[in-house]
């Protein structure tokens, strides 16, 4: 059964928005920390921004920061990333993720033990 669903993927323009949403099951939304990473084709999943429930705390990797916001709607057990300014570089498989405990090793993809499929984002030049 899946529990995470991503959402919002598409093809934009460089400059361009999209905002993903990830729906999860109450189960996991009531995890403390959500996150956000992205995947290339050959490359290792990365970081991408992360949230905490219990204190609203965000994270984010530093090629994002000031470009994407993450949020989270407890009442709809929904995690969005809005996305701006998009650039080519940010092309890639987006994955919603569920973490217990805090925020250490945040930026960590190996402690998280719950995700999605994933929403592909291409931004085209």
């Amino acid at each position: 059964q899946v529990q995470l669903v991503e959402s919002g993927g598409g093809l934009v323009q460089a400059g361009g928005s999209l905002r993903l949403s990830c729906s999860a099951s109450a189960r996991i939304f009531s995890t403390n920390i959500m996150g956000w990473f992205r995947q290339t084709p050959g490359k290792e999943r990365e970081f991408v921004a992360a949230i905490s429930r219990s204190s609203g705390t965000t994270y984010y990797a530093d090629s994002v920061k000031g470009r994407f916001t993450i949020s989270r709607d407890n009442t709809k057990n929904t995690m969005y990333l809005q996305m701006n300014s998009l650039q080519p570089e940010d092309t890639a498989l987006y994955y919603c993720a569920a973490k217990s405990g805090g925020g250490a090793g945040v930026s960590n993809l190996r402690l998280y033990g719950d995700w999605g499929q994933g929403t592909q984002v291409t931004v085209s030049s």
